[in-house]
């Protein structure tokens, strides 16, 4: 199937990714644009996770402060080199990945950062509430299992829904621009100040 090289430049120009990445991605789709960007997200999934193991000891410290001047974040994010650090599209990651942070206010970066205290004191609420309903013993762990996922993907960075994009979750933005930079990226550690607090 001949691809038209309009389709190719707007599917270019919504993703970053290459130029060849997006005609492989259109023929993959038959033409269908939207076919064809679901094919690149997962394929910018793969590639990250390919790179996940790699050492990232560069990067920037990025601040945000929230218009009105009553809330800023300061977010470590790194990525394997100065040169890629560098670049507007790791810029403007730091900068999404801090207005989430300003947003959402996230206790951890990734549900393995949790203190185990405060797990545990989360689960018996939940062990708590589950019985008070009256549901069987035999489910309760699942159903506990269930109810910490869901507050992973509230309390954790990771986990949480992408403000720009609720369909997406925060490490899938990541991800992206992992597969679009080459490079492994990490969110190494943030604070959110609140005036007052």
């Amino acid at each position: 199937m001949e691809i038209d090289s309009k389709l190719v430049k707007e599917l270019r120009d919504k993703t970053g990714a290459p130029m060849m990445d997006c005609k492989r991605a259109l023929e993959k789709a038959n033409g269908n644009l939207e076919k064809a960007l679901d094919y690149l997200r997962e394929q910018g999934v793969a590639k990250a996770s390919q790179k996940a193991g790699r050492s990232t000891r560069e990067g920037l410290i990025y601040s945000y402060i929230h218009p009105g001047e009553k809330l800023g974040v300061l977010l470590e994010i790194n990525c394997e080199t100065d040169f890629v650090a560098r670049t507007d599209d790791f810029r403007n990651l730091a900068k999404d990945v801090a207005m989430q942070v300003a947003a959402s206010n996230p206790i951890a970066i990734k549900s393995d950062d949790f203190p185990a205290e405060l797990l545990e004191k989360e689960k018996e609420i939940y062990k708590a509430q589950v019985l008070k309903e009256g549901k069987p013993e035999k489910i309760l762990d699942k159903i506990i299992q269930g109810k910490l996922e869901k507050y992973f993907q509230e309390f954790c960075l990771l986990e949480q829904p992408f403000i720009k994009d609720e369909d997406r979750t925060v490490k899938q933005r990541i991800d992206e621009t992992i597969a679009k930079l080459g490079e492994n990226i990490t969110v190494k550690r943030f604070v959110r100040f609140r005036l007052g607090e």
